[in-house]
């Protein structure tokens, strides 16, 4: 089968951009009839009809809209291509692309993508999705970076580059009513019912370690890897839940959510996930040293 011809895509994405025949033709300094022939052996190629005629103006088909939606994208990339590999960075702004982990606090996504849509200027897309989806897309060049709490384990053919972008004290949160005085923390995590994430997250090791070092067994109704859900069970006045308290700062702040026990030896570490490469982004460079002297300065100092 015959593949696309890219030239007649290229006309075909001007006069779809520019909405006349005329003016495209005196702006790509070719005659009407050649541009016309070039669009017509596109659309014999795809076949679909691309434009209709309204008056003077050629209007877009529903087939000419998803040819154009995807020609934006083909001709984009290509400049693209151009930039990264002239190493021209600096001069044209390439688009940061991240990915998150799904089950990852917004609050966290927020706090990372804040200095690159107030100060660098990077068009941005984000995706979400589980670890091995985003780490595929990240090692196909697809993505940037891949925001999570998670670090793969390295395997013969690649190198996981992690930074820590932010490190979290962890806490016992729940609704006022179960902010009872004067109790210890061993009776409050032997008393109340709890909601923990699952036994493969780094909160829940720590915890359980905790557990063990006070003799405690507790009492817990469910485990929850997904933060906004996690979010939501706060808000429930069954239990307390385990999670950052960077995850409820609104609850917090308003008094919807109290800290019942802060856990001063759990910490909740995020990552920006990253493989090498030739020709990185350079607002993800600056980005990244900007979270890594912030993540340095959550530290607990000894």
């Amino acid at each position: 089968m015959v593949g696309l011809n890219f030239h007649h895509l290229r006309y075909f994405w001007a006069v779809a951009h520019e909405g006349n025949l005329t003016r495209t033709a005196e702006r790509l300094n070719v005659s009407q009839s050649a541009l016309s022939l070039q669009i017509k052996q596109l659309e014999e190629r795809l076949g679909q009809k691309l434009f209709e005629r309204r008056g003077r103006q050629l209007v877009l088909t529903e087939a000419g809209k998803i040819a154009l939606d995807h020609a934006d994208v083909i001709f984009s990339t290509g400049e693209e291509l151009v930039d990264t590999l002239s190493e021209r960075g600096t001069d044209r702004q390439r688009r940061l692309r991240v990915g998150a982990l799904s089950t990852l606090s917004r609050n966290v996504q927020i706090a990372f993508l804040r200095p690159a849509l107030k100060e660098l200027g990077s068009p941005i897309s984000v995706q979400s999705g589980s670890l091995v989806e985003l780490t595929k897309r990240l090692t196909e060049q697809k993505l940037d970076v891949v925001l999570t709490n998670q670090v793969p384990l390295a395997t013969s053919d690649t190198r996981w580059l992690s930074t820590a972008i932010s490190q979290q004290p962890v806490s016992l949160i729940g609704a006022p009513e179960r902010d009872l005085p004067e109790r210890t923390l061993e009776e409050v995590l032997s008393q109340e019912p709890l909601i923990v994430p699952s036994r493969d997250s780094g909160i829940r090791q720590g915890f359980d370690s905790l557990l063990d070092s006070l003799g405690v067994t507790p009492n817990i109704i469910a485990e929850v890897d997904d933060m906004a859900l996690l979010r939501l069970l706060a808000r429930e006045k069954a239990a307390l839940t385990l999670v950052p308290p960077i995850v409820v700062v609104g609850e917090l702040q308003s008094g919807r959510l109290v800290e019942v026990a802060a856990l001063p030896q759990l910490r909740e570490t995020f990552y920006a996930l990253t493989v090498p490469r030739r020709f990185p982004n350079p607002a993800l460079k600056v980005l990244l040293e900007r979270m890594s002297e912030l993540a340095a300065s959550e530290a607990p100092h000894a």
